[in-house]
């Protein structure tokens, strides 16, 4: 179990940085003038067994729509290639104006209507979440997204 963590933290970390090298691929020159003004929130998600299918429907067809509905971008979304986490686990990239506007988006995203009812909906089967791994980070000064 411990080997899985570090797994997941090493490679959470990778995909952190690969986020950001992609991001600023995206975005050209408009994001390393606004970079500075924004913080990204790395988030790993662990479904119960036989449940992932399930969490990346809820994203793909609610939960990212949701998101833009209160200010949260999203930046990148993926699944891990080795087992056993390639079978519980997504990880997404958030971008946000500020910490402060990151805690407020994430109030009324969870207080949304339409996601209490989503949310119950997805779940009338079992949770299709058990662990949430939340990591807020700023662009380091050599990172081609400053």
């Amino acid at each position: 179990m411990l080997k899985n963590t570090w797994f997941v933290l090493g490679a959470s970390t990778a995909i952190f940085v690969a986020g950001f090298c992609l991001g600023s691929i995206r975005q050209s020159g408009i994001a390393h003038a606004q970079a500075g003004k924004h913080v990204y929130e790395l988030r790993t998600y662990t479904a119960p067994e036989g449940k992932l299918g399930e969490l990346n429907a809820r994203f793909r067809n609610h939960t990212i729509r949701i998101f833009n509905n209160h200010g949260m971008k999203s930046v990148l979304y993926m699944t891990p290639q080795d087992a056993p986490d390639s079978q519980n686990t997504l990880i997404y990239i958030l971008e946000h104006p500020s910490r402060e506007a990151a805690k407020k988006a994430w109030a009324d995203f969870q207080a949304d209507p339409e996601w209490k009812k989503v949310s119950e909906e997805s779940q009338v089967n079992g949770r299709i979440v058990s662990k949430v791994v939340s990591v807020f980070g700023d662009p380091t000064d050599y990172s081609p997204m400053k």
